[in-house]
């Protein structure tokens, strides 16, 4: 949430813009490459699961038992969910907040007395003091009632202004601003500017200083809560001077400073009450007590402050999936075609079981990352990245699964079901708000990035000099020597396995139950062939593999669904020792399983048979002209204006939209 893309992009497997741009310095792609790379956290100091995976080795003991939320944290958590179950079911008016594309003031103020503004900061600073499961927890129901309120509370909480206090701030900085988030302020987090994205080193805006302040210049853009919000942080570039290391920087700015206006409220197609504008800075004094870290460090704490915030977003899916399981088994159910419920017609039911298959695995993924991330035993930023990119692109589907499943209903309104006497179902809104995910917090194709980067680190801290084209040949040679050591360890682990046993995993076969050992002993043999065609792709294409991003995307999502397998199954057995239904989630474990398994083999399928290279020419054919006899034909009903708006720093010409809650 927040701004768009934030630093999402890492290392040397991106393709970056180099163009100069009004709104952006000109930067070479190496350079962009240098700053990507020099952000990203280098070492793991902690164990991986995921990044196991990706390496042929299937470590269920670092999930398998799952871990537990202590007891005295799942009493508070349960308490404050049962009081916010309250106000979401009598105070949120959800038709309402899409009716008039906002939320209103006295919902937000509700919340603020509920303490849900805090509910990830310490309790010595006022807060809940929640931990990451149940936080997500209070996210999923919120988001459930309006997805507006949860972005608010998420962007606020997650990427705002506590969480990088949290881990990178001054015990001053706390001190002064986390009580005032725990209860009163919004905070908001601007990085993306109107040409620069994924792409930080670009960053055009300005923080140059001036004694012991900084001086704010620039205009961020697509700024979550920034309409509303109290306090900022805020990225921008510190020039290099004597006594400044410079960099991309983080501060915390009072949104109510002066130079700083809010020029404009942006309206999407879904989120219709998301308080999402556009800031100008201009002259805006910062104090120097109020810069967050070291000068250039801002890309680090961003990403780092992700590493967990990303889990806010899966957390709104695995809501949306619980509300779709639900409309889609009443309605179908009660909608009659040719003699039966159209549940019991096999091209619908097909849907309904990968709604609730899905929306099982999407629990699963995000309580065990989050779970982990409180226990903070497992470095979790593959994790959490896979949780985030799963949800998102699951959550749409199953969004579009019900509208599919609802016919013309799925397509009609709320407003107008319920004005001529049906049931208002937003089924139509729910897949407009869920969209956005695919794109929040790094989009699609630039989490596929930046997993792959993480997950081939290993290979890159052996082998990376052997196919540096500036690297010397004496470098080479020594990279050389030192893959042959790693590879020659490496590779004959990826040969046989557990997941060749028959007996296997026995203990996911208890008596009574769903068998889902043979789905484990297949994530642990497909893990040893995903790591064995990474090799052979890189042994292939070396330096150009950063330039195959089809390839790296189907990697990506292959880990994904392991991932998502593993965790499946991990809380099916959770679930049948500690509660009812165990027999029930070893049944949707399995299907899931079974859904997952295919679509994992169509992946391996088109790793190596695709269309990536005609594709290419294709789009270069487009860019130069080729193919526009092919548009012919039709008016383009889009308006005047630049593709990207001029953001020149100065002061601004334009009415001031901020609107601070009271």
């Amino acid at each position: 949430m927040g701004a768009d893309r934030p630093p999402s992009r890492r290392g040397e497997l991106l393709n970056v813009r180099t163009n100069p741009t009004p709104s952006g310095p000109s930067v070479t792609e190496r350079e962009a490459r240098q700053v990507a790379e020099a952000a990203r956290e280098q070492d793991w100091r902690k164990p991986s699961f995921a990044k196991e995976l990706f390496l042929g080795r299937f470590r269920l003991d670092l999930i398998h038992p799952h871990p537990l939320p202590a007891d005295e944290d799942a009493r508070r958590g349960e308490e404050f969910l049962a009081k916010l179950r309250d106000f979401c079911e009598t105070k949120i008016d959800s038709a309402r907040i899409e009716r008039e594309a906002k939320i209103p003031d006295e919902v937000i103020n509700g919340l603020k007395e509920l303490g849900a503004l805090g509910m990830k900061i310490d309790t010595k600073y006022g807060g809940l003091g929640l931990t990451q499961v149940y936080y997500n927890k209070a996210l999923a129901l919120v988001g459930s009632a309006n997805p507006s309120i949860g972005a608010l509370l998420s962007a606020h909480q997650s990427i705002g202004v506590p969480q990088p206090l949290k881990q990178f701030g001054t015990q001053e900085q706390k001190d002064e601003f986390l009580p005032r988030c725990a209860r009163t302020d919004i905070s908001a987090f601007l990085l993306t500017e109107p040409d620069v994205g994924s792409d930080p080193a670009r960053l055009a805006t300005m923080a140059v200083p001036d004694g012991d302040s900084y001086v704010l210049d620039g205009v961020k853009l697509w700024t979550t809560n920034g309409v509303v919000a109290d306090l900022l942080v805020v990225m921008a570039r510190v020039p290099k001077s004597d006594g400044h290391k410079g960099g991309i920087t983080a501060f915390v700015v009072e949104a109510a400073a002066d130079g700083i206006t809010v020029e404009h409220r942006n309206a999407f197609m879904g989120l219709r009450g998301l308080e999402n504008g556009v800031t100008r800075f201009h002259q805006v004094r910062v104090p120097a007590a109020h810069r967050i870290g070291p000068e250039g460090a801002g890309l680090k704490i961003a990403l780092t402050t992700l590493n967990t915030g990303r889990l806010s977003l899966p957390a709104m899916c695995v809501g949306a999936g619980k509300w779709c399981l639900k409309i889609a088994r009443e309605w179908s159910g009660a909608r009659e075609q040719w003699g039966k419920p159209v549940a019991l017609h096999e091209a619908v039911g097909a849907k309904i079981s990968f709604i609730a298959a899905t929306t099982f695995a999407l629990e699963a993924v995000l309580d065990l990352s989050s779970q982990m991330a409180d226990e903070d035993r497992n470095d979790i930023r593959i994790e959490a990245a896979l949780a985030k990119l799963y949800g998102s692109e699951m959550g749409c589907l199953m969004a579009d699964e019900l509208v599919q499943i609802r016919g013309g209903r799925g397509f009609e309104t709320a407003e107008s079901l319920a004005a001529r006497g049906e049931r208002a179902v937003p089924a139509e809104q729910v897949l407009r708000d869920l969209r956005i995910n695919r794109i929040f917090e790094g989009s699609t194709e630039i989490m596929h990035l930046l997993i792959a980067r993480e997950a081939v680190d290993a290979h890159l801290k052996v082998a990376g000099d052997l196919i540096d084209p500036d690297k010397s040949l004496s470098d080479k040679a020594k990279a050389g020597a030192k893959a042959g050591g790693f590879y020659a360890r490496w590779l004959p682990k990826l040969v046989t396995g557990a997941g060749q046993l028959p007996r296997s995993y026995a203990e996911f076969h208890p008596s009574g139950h769903a068998d889902l050992s043979p789905h484990l002993r297949y994530v642990e043999r497909t893990a040893r062939k995903l790591a064995r065609s990474t090799f052979y792709a890189m042994s292939r294409w070396q330096g150009k593999m950063e330039t195959k991003q089809g390839f790296l995307g189907r990697v990506v999502d292959i880990g994904a669904e392991l991932f998502a397998m593993s965790a499946a199954c991990v809380r099916a057995e959770l679930l049948r020792t500690t509660e009812d239904h165990g027999r029930e989630a070893y049944q949707l474990a399995d299907t899931f399983c079974r859904q997952s398994h295919i679509r994992v083999d169509e992946l391996f399928d088109r790793l190596w048979t695709n269309t990536d290279d005609i594709d290419r020419k294709v789009v270069k054919g487009v860019l130069s002209g080729t193919y526009t006899w092919l548009e012919s034909g039709v008016v383009d009903p889009s308006g005047e204006g630049p593709w990207i708006a001029d953001a020149t720093p100065g002061p601004s010409t334009r009415e001031n939209v901020h609107r601070p809650i009271r």
